[in-house]
């Protein structure tokens, strides 16, 4: 990574970095781990893990995946990460690295994986440049992400927390992001998109986008998986917001 790269990377959020990891073991316990592991389970070959933040996914992925790269900018979440990574099923490397400056050679992965970040991230569509940057022809994007509410009401709200208070307390969070809008701009291709409440009430900051199985089944919720589009020409330009 260059030096520019690693300026860029530099991230410190104390406070949510103290509160983080109690948060997702909460959240893993209360059935997000479920989720997690029914996202991983069609991955294959080299993976991108961007965002990893305490290494959550680390121990669901198959043994189908070769190998992961797991960046996270904020340090003492990496160092969290980095233990999570020993004693992994796949292995696991952990780096510093932003989604907007990823420490990866152009086309180098066969996928990516996403959770919880594209919420984060300043800029959403420079974020989806470089990941998409990074994935080989047909390569994968699956994502697991707080997303804009369904109801006005909500949607409201959301974008009154993400005005004022949320995105301080919770690491840079946006709610009312339309996240699937930027993956189609960025030039995916979605195959499958569910939207779910975790846990399952209706608050301005639960619903949810996750990556989907091929094979439909009667779920409330399935991974969602978007592909990077295969021909060159039918690639569209990603779009300022």
């Amino acid at each position: 990574m260059g030096a520019t790269a690693a300026r860029q990377a530099r991230v410190s959020n104390p406070v949510f970095a103290r509160i983080f990891p109690r948060l997702s073991q909460a959240m893993e316990a209360g059935g997000m781990a479920t989720r997690r592991k029914g996202l991983l389970a069609g991955l294959t070959g080299q993976v991108i893990d961007i965002g990893a933040g305490t290494g959550a996914s680390f121990g669901h992925y198959p043994a189908t995946v070769t190998r992961v790269v797991a960046t996270e900018p904020e340090p003492r979440l990496r160092r969290i990460a980095t233990t999570a990574a020993r004693g992994t099923p796949v292995p696991v490397e952990v780096a510093d690295g932003l989604a907007s400056a990823l420490p990866a050679a152009d086309a180098s992965f066969d996928a990516a994986v996403v959770t919880f970040v594209l919420c984060t991230v300043p800029d959403q569509d420079a974020a989806l440049r470089k990941i998409r940057r990074v994935l080989r022809h047909g390569g994968q994007l699956y994502f697991l992400e707080h997303v804009r509410a369904d109801s006005a009401k909500l949607a409201r709200a959301q974008r009154a927390l993400d005005a004022t208070v949320w995105p301080h307390l919770s690491g840079g969070c946006h709610l009312g992001r339309d996240t699937a809008a930027a993956i189609e701009r960025a030039g995916f291709s979605i195959e499958r998109l569910d939207r779910f409440l975790f846990p399952e009430a209706r608050t301005p900051v639960l619903p949810h986008h996750r990556p989907g199985k091929r094979t439909r089944r009667r779920r409330r919720f399935i991974r969602l998986c978007a592909d990077k589009k295969r021909s060159p020409a039918r690639q569209r330009l990603p779009a300022g917001q």
